[in-house]
């Protein structure tokens, strides 16, 4: 398949502009994505753009990725219902070299043929000033032009500053910049930049006379309406501080069927005939949730590693009666209290704890009988075999509190094989 043939089966094209197809099967095309640093560490969301660079880059064109360290001063209205906040510039460099390190992990910078190159627009627009700019890029679009776009229109009623209005003619600044400096002919993104990149087409054509293509992927949402990349926990982040990897591996298992099977496609490099045999698999056989685990795998690879996926498989199984004291040992306080997200709770003090004497006491009045009535129906449990607390056993009722903390700080209680507590020690 050509790489728009491959584009348009993953599901990965919106809008394409006429021309496209045919000027990336005749030439090596150089091809851009623009993401704005507006915080620092990409989402999930950002990942379907830069898919279709990677896809680019295999397909034996070259990749371009522009971190808008100008733009972001703007904001871009596209999109959005309210103006955003703009950041200083100590805060946009911070983000925009966040931003540069996560991109090494997507895109080769190292191949002889066609390296990944990434740039910072605020190189080239640093110097520029307001009065140049005017004379130089406003003079080739007309208002009627620049409003007549969608990500105008959708602002008008609601408020839009001159500041944002003119985000367009610098998008469209930088497409041109790219096809002067670096003979870049295409760009890519969001569904919701057709607008943005169409008028640096129409800058291009119109200040350099020449010809260049925009190809549009569509905006990821779920299929119960929900936005892509939001969870009750908040936005999924690509970086491990903001999202941890158990969390991020967790976004993708916990997929919907009716997602999966398109999300597989676009966020994979598998082939064509993989995901056929992934899918007829997971038909026969939906409760093992094949397509999940292994959209799930492969992004929490790409975005993270080896290990991490390693541990959050690890950390995974403990709900299912598989982890280990070592296991709960090792894992972070983010982690901890994303896999028991919604347990009940429970806190004493450290020196009411440090003065219990044995275990059916801590189970029972010590954790304010929330965990037993009574310390006789604690005894009776324990003797059943019924108790373990961090992972241990627990074989009489009057066992020391002989326990390291998880963290320091946590005991986990497990009753039975699916009831679980947490006693955090204050």
């Amino acid at each position: 398949m050509t790489f728009i043939e491959d584009l348009k089966w993953r599901g990965m094209v919106h809008d394409i502009m006429p021309g496209t197809e045919q000027m990336l099967e005749k030439e090596m095309v150089t091809a851009y994505v623009g993401v704005d640093p507006t915080a620092d560490s990409m989402h999930v969301g950002h990942l379907v753009s830069v898919m279709m660079l990677k896809h680019l880059q295999m397909a034996g064109h070259k990749p371009i990725l522009v971190v808008g360290g100008a733009t972001g001063m703007i904001g871009d209205p596209s999109g959005k219902s309210a103006e955003r906040n703009l950041l200083s510039e100590d805060v946009l460099q911070h983000n925009v070299e966040s931003l540069k390190n996560q991109m090494r992990k997507f895109l080769d910078f190292n191949t002889s043929k066609n390296p990944a190159e990434l740039l910072n627009n605020y190189d080239w627009m640093k110097d520029f000033s307001f009065l140049t700019f005017l004379r130089d890029i406003g003079k080739h679009l007309t208002v009627s032009y620049m409003m007549s776009k969608d990500s105008v229109q959708k602002r008008l009623e609601t408020g839009l500053s001159f500041t944002e209005f003119s985000y367009q003619l610098l998008q469209g600044y930088d497409f041109y910049w790219l096809y002067t400096h670096k003979n870049c002919k295409l760009q890519l993104g969001g569904s919701d930049q057709w607008g943005n990149i169409v008028t640096g087409t129409e800058l291009i054509r119109r200040k350099a006379n020449g010809e260049a293509f925009a190809l549009t992927c569509p905006l990821m949402v779920k299929s119960d309406g929900q936005k892509f990349g939001k969870t009750e926990s908040g936005t999924v982040w690509l970086d491990p501080t903001k999202t941890s990897p158990y969390r991020f591996y967790q976004f993708w298992l916990n997929s919907a069927d009716v997602d999966v099977a398109a999300w597989i496609k676009i966020f994979t490099l598998k082939s064509k005939e993989e995901i056929e045999k992934l899918q007829a698999a997971h038909k026969e056989a939906p409760h093992l949730r094949i397509l999940q685990k292994a959209l799930a795998e492969d992004v929490t690879v790409r975005v993270h590693s080896q290990i991490d996926l390693d541990n959050a498989i690890e950390a995974s199984e403990i709900l299912f009666g598989k982890g280990t004291t070592e296991t709960l040992q090792k894992l972070d306080e983010d982690t901890f209290l994303a896999i028991f997200d919604g347990v009940t709770q429970i806190s004493i003090n450290k020196d009411v704890f440090e003065n219990t004497s044995t275990v059916a006491d801590l189970l029972s009045n010590i954790t304010q009988n929330q965990i037993f009535p009574s310390k006789g129906e604690a005894k009776k449990m324990i003797e059943g075999g019924g108790v373990s607390i961090n992972k241990q056993k627990i074989d009489s009722p009057s066992q020391k509190l002989i326990f390291n903390l998880i963290r320091q700080k946590y005991l986990l209680v497990q009753k039975g094989k699916k009831n679980y507590y947490i006693i955090s020690i204050q």
